[in-house]
């Protein structure tokens, strides 16, 4: 998607369309050499959709028009494909003879190369979080058969709470590599200041020709400047394929020598120098966040990536995909308790439930401890599960034991989540039955033994 740029109010913009297609346009979002982008309506669906659409004198052009059809079709390909947080959805694609465009979701904000200046730099903590949810979304894409090849500033939007980014999309597939299709794909495309080695040459590509590309759009966050700048074409590929670029430290202070030797080592010149896979990429930036490597800043919350890691490596949600976590991510209500807390007293009701993120809970009955519950666990969802309000009454006291980092649910809150994420929530509970079912034969089988 092109950058936005500042544009004439709508009522004042004489070149503003009416309508394309069956969407309302509000006003123009950005432009750049060959598309345009609006803000519109769709009416059915009562909500805001952004158009992307080729200009029609690009189209008139032979040569342009060539490679344009081949853009406009590798996205078209992706029409309902792509669904992922981080990654903005193509809804639909229309071959019009003039002037083809896509819908695609709004995202509303701006791109990231608005904090590619030195004077608008982003705290590292809020880069490093870019960085891991960039990289779980293209680790989701190339799980899907896709090498993006354009990862820049650009294509990634930023999501605002205020003057806080918050989150992150990845956009304009025009420039994809479709390992699916049977069409003929066009090489060496992209941008140059983040191209890979590989990339230039034409060389068949991995994940890791992308990695290369979002080490090299968090070196400019971080520094306000690419990893390789030169005013001429053949100077810049001469410092990509032949020099290193500048030490971060020296270009920024308070980068940790962590965070910039996974940044440079992701910018080898040989693929097989850098980061295995996006998992092993991910990684890496998570344990930065984990173990404190990064400074904090302003930003003393917890950050979606250390979220995003600890439900990773909880038993409950060993079934769920990338997709489905991010979801936990945002939609639970994550909470913390002392020790003692009563998280449920015996004769409560409701139908709330948690799962132990961090710390442990004992379970006692007529004032004798029955059992005690670790991290993974699931806690009060007997009551939850209940088919009827009468039954959602609980038959225990549950006492915080350890300092507990709770992960809570509601059926409201679950009812927001996906089809696909409320079914990997009944697989967790049929485990969570089975294990219950089983501690309570053993309890029988051995009075005396506690859980």
């Amino acid at each position: 998607m092109p950058e936005a740029t500042t544009t004439t109010p709508p009522f004042l913009d004489p070149e503003l369309p009416e309508r394309i297609g069956k969407y309302r346009v509000l006003e123009r979002l950005g432009e750049g050499a060959t598309s345009e982008v609006f803000r519109a309506r769709d009416d059915f669906r009562e909500e805001d959709v952004a158009i992307k659409r080729v200009r029609p004198a690009v189209v008139a052009d032979s040569r342009e028009s060539h490679f344009q059809q081949r853009f406009f079709a590798a996205e078209a390909a992706l029409v309902g494909r792509l669904q992922h947080p981080n990654v903005v959805r193509i809804l639909d694609a229309v071959a019009d003879v003039q002037a083809p465009y896509l819908v695609m979701e709004y995202v509303p904000g701006a791109t990231l190369r608005r904090f590619c200046r030195a004077d608008a730099l982003l705290p590292l903590e809020q880069i490093v979080e870019i960085g891991f949810k960039c990289a779980m979304a293209l680790d989701y894409m190339y799980r899907q058969g896709l090498i993006h090849r354009d990862v820049k500033p650009a294509n990634l939007l930023a999501v605002f709470d205020g003057d806080q980014v918050v989150d992150v999309k990845i956009t304009d597939f025009g420039s994809v590599f479709n390992f699916d299709t049977e069409r003929t794909q066009i090489y060496r495309v992209g941008s140059l200041a983040y191209m890979s080695p590989e990339q230039l040459d034409g060389d068949t590509l991995d994940c890791r020709a992308d990695i290369y590309s979002l080490a090299a759009v968090l070196f400019h966050l971080i520094a306000g400047r690419p990893p390789f700048d030169a005013q001429q074409q053949p100077a810049l590929m001469h410092q990509i394929y032949r020099a290193e670029p500048p030490s971060l430290q020296s270009l920024r202070e308070g980068v940790p020598a962590k965070l910039e030797a996974l940044i440079l080592r992701s910018l080898a010149k040989k693929r097989d120098d850098r980061p295995a896979d996006w998992a092993a990429f991910a990684q890496a930036l998570s344990e930065l966040v984990a173990n404190r490597e990064v400074p904090q800043g302003h930003a003393q919350h917890v950050l979606d990536s250390e979220r995003f890691s600890l439900l990773r490596k909880l038993e409950f949600f060993s079934r769920f995909g990338d997709v489905e976590l991010w979801e936990v991510v945002h939609r639970a209500k994550w909470q913390r308790f002392p020790y003692g807390h009563a998280l449920y007293r015996k004769g409560d009701t409701g139908n709330t439930f948690h799962i132990v993120a961090a710390g442990q809970v004992d379970v006692y009955r007529d004032g004798q401890r029955v059992a005690r519950l670790g991290t993974g666990t699931s806690v009060g969802e007997m009551a939850y599960l209940a088919p009827s309000e009468d039954l959602r009454t609980h038959s225990a006291d549950i006492l915080v034991s350890e300092p507990l980092t709770s992960i809570a649910f509601t059926p409201q809150t679950l009812g927001q989540l996906s089809v696909d994420t409320r079914h990997r929530f009944d697989q967790a509970f049929i485990s969570v039955l089975v294990r219950r079912l089983h501690a309570a034969h053993e309890s029988m089988a051995h009075p005396r033994r506690i859980l």
